[in-house]
């Protein structure tokens, strides 16, 4: 692209779009930094909260229909966030000899698919 077309590229693109943009990459890395999704490396909780607290400082800015898009995706990561800070999920209950023992592969890959992607992306 040479500057020109750069230039006719910008001209098109609404600032609404760029802040929803903002907020489906804040919320994808935030996924990612708390371990939410495969081979991210180790979980860094203090990058997630800044990704969360930045979507919470663009929410006001957005329109009603965007605000609404990221608010679930936005909860999941907030109720996330604050269970892995405390340490972590809950300890399951004492299981039975005859109860079988979590799948921790399917409980992630269930989370995995819950992670929003924002529409025509």
């Amino acid at each position: 692209m040479n500057e020109d077309e750069i230039h006719e590229a910008l001209k098109k693109i609404r600032v609404e779009d760029v802040l929803l943009q903002t907020a489906a990459t804040l919320i994808d890395l935030a996924a990612r930094r708390m371990g939410l999704t495969e081979d991210d490396g180790p979980k860094q909780l203090d990058q997630a909260k800044l990704a969360i607290d930045g979507i919470r400082a663009l929410q006001p800015l957005m329109t009603d229909e965007q605000q609404a898009a990221v608010r679930e995706p936005l909860s999941q990561l907030q109720m996330t966030y604050a269970r892995e800070a405390k340490g972590g999920a809950d300890p399951p209950e004492p299981a039975a000899e005859t109860e079988e023992k979590p799948d921790h592969d399917a409980e992630r890959a269930k989370a995995r698919s819950k992670i929003w992607t924002p529409p025509g992306t």
